[in-house]
């Protein structure tokens, strides 16, 4: 009977867990990292940076509440169209008003004329 050498398992292969498996329980799980960093000199706090990362699938970070990027312009069709949308809004109401403004002004003004030529 002979013995065949066994060749050891490549480092992280044991387990029966391949790239993928993990990559898809952390999707599905999700992650949370978290740290904050102080910089401080003679206890005077200089600058503190606070680190928040969330790995996660789009509908685990849903389920979760967060849902920022449907709302970033930079992100998402729908949120650039809103923000067109309300940018156009905006301009037409400043149209309105300055038209307002200007037929006030030429009101004024057409009295003032008015005045001074039956004035004469």
């Amino acid at each position: 009977m002979t013995t065949a050498s066994r060749v050891p398992e490549p480092y992280g292969g044991g387990g029966g867990s391949n790239l993928a498996d993990i990559l898809e329980r952390v999707l599905d799980k999700g992650i949370v990292i978290a740290g904050d960093i102080q910089i401080n000199l003679l206890d005077i706090e200089l600058l503190t940076v606070k680190l928040r990362l969330i790995v996660a699938s789009v509908d685990k970070a849903k389920e979760m509440g967060i849902d920022w990027w449907e709302d970033d312009p930079a992100l998402s069709s729908g949120a650039r169209r809103r923000e067109v949308g309300r940018r156009a809004e905006e301009l037409e109401a400043r149209n309105e008003q300055l038209e307002s403004r200007i037929a006030a002004l030429e009101a004024s003004t057409e009295s003032r004329s008015g005045k001074k030529e039956a004035a004469k």
